[in-house]
């Protein structure tokens, strides 16, 4: 008999935690589960549902829209959810739920308990305390997760050192398990062709620099930003793409492309659909964050065998080590200018660290090991 599989996510936008959620929707067995996925909007209030909900639509995947989740936190909203959740799960009558996201996890949890859910599962996608917060905000967001992770039958974390550190959690160690993420094969545009889909008017015998980052603080981009003008300053050729889902740093991001004088170099090209298809466009990939769970845009860097400058922190340093890539430390410029220029000057280093770095990926981060895996939880 076919396990019934209901997902939760707050937002349907595109990005890591919702390719996540559609790779699984889309890939268990069809013969041995049956899939829902529950979705709010686009992260604002009123929003309507994003390229999430379209893609699982396309595939076949049934889903229910709930008009009231949104990114930040309204008591009355998150009330709202949570009936409507219970609702959902009554009417619905999953085997599992699985939840995705801090907000969905945490009402989730407590809409599964509260109606009798027989298997709760939320996957953590990174710890959200550990994102750069006031000590309050910290301990708040600690203790939310904390009773998430107590609501749930069984957590998945997805990098080593925030499976490591949930397993103090208080009475929640024999409960969590670590699953990385997994990918199939990317079927990739061709580079000179992907060079001018991406900047028709891009320098294409440059050495070009690209990452996909949603426009967020977490993900560190003004010191990659900063990075690039000392990079201009001392007469280096490059192009910097960055592609990615709007938020709030879109102003301040701008701003500082125009103190620098970088609009030839630096282009914030916004949500780009299938931009992985185009990442054979770059030499060399950055992920400059201050916090990531473990992220997809790694994975499918490394089937464009790009060279990779990567920060180190948890989820980052499960893909890159010395041998695959070169990490530097969050925040600091300085650190992110010399590992660029150093491979901007080495085209024999990129190419061994690129070829490094798809073995790496190919061997331990398949979307095979990830289903079997997590079809294992659901049991």
């Amino acid at each position: 008999m076919k396990k019934k599989i209901l997902f939760v996510i707050t937002k349907s936008n595109w990005g890591g935690v919702q390719k996540y959620v559609y790779d699984l929707a889309v890939t268990l067995p069809r013969d041995q589960f049956e899939v829902v996925v529950t979705l709010g909007g686009t992260g604002e209030a009123g929003a309507t549902s994003g390229l999430l909900a379209e893609r699982l639509a396309s595939a076949g995947i049934r889903i229910i829209f709930i008009s009231h989740f949104m990114r930040d936190i309204s008591l009355m909203r998150e009330f709202k959810v949570l009936g409507e959740l219970k609702r959902i799960f009554k009417q619905e009558k999953p085997d599992v739920v699985h939840l995705n996201s801090s907000k969905a996890g945490g009402i989730g949890a407590l809409a599964g308990r509260m109606v009798g859910v027989p298997r709760i599962v939320f996957t953590s996608h990174g710890l959200v305390y550990d994102e750069d917060v006031n000590s309050f905000t910290r301990l708040f967001r600690w203790i939310v997760t904390w009773a998430t992770f107590l609501l749930a039958h069984r957590v998945i974390l997805i990098s080593k050192d925030t499976y490591k550190r949930a397993r103090h959690s208080p009475f929640c160690k024999n409960k969590i398990s670590l699953i990385y993420n997994g990918i199939s094969a990317t079927s990739l545009i061709p580079r000179m062709e992907a060079r001018s889909k991406l900047i028709p008017t891009g320098n294409a015998d440059a050495v070009w620099i690209g990452t996909i980052s949603e426009l967020t603080r977490n993900k560190g981009l003004p010191y990659l930003i900063e990075a690039a003008h000392i990079l201009k300053e001392r007469g280096h050729s490059f192009e910097l793409a960055i592609m990615g889902t709007e938020g709030d740093e879109r102003g301040p991001l701008t701003d500082l492309i125009d103190k620098y004088q970088l609009g030839n170099q630096v282009h914030l090209l916004g949500f780009v659909a299938h931009g992985a298809r185009l990442l054979a466009a770059f030499d060399i990939f950055t992920l400059t964050s201050v916090k990531e769970g473990h992220p997809y845009v790694l994975l499918e860097a490394a089937q464009a065998r790009c060279a990779v400058v990567g920060t180190h922190i948890p989820g980052i340093i499960d893909v890159i080590d010395e041998k695959t890539g070169i990490l530097v430390e969050p925040k600091n410029t300085s650190d992110i200018a010399h590992a660029l220029e150093k491979l901007l000057t080495d085209g024999e280093g990129r190419r061994k660290l690129g070829e490094a770095l798809y073995k790496k990926v190919s061997e331990r981060f398949s979307i095979e090991q990830m289903i079997k895996e997590t079809a294992e939880i659901y049991r």
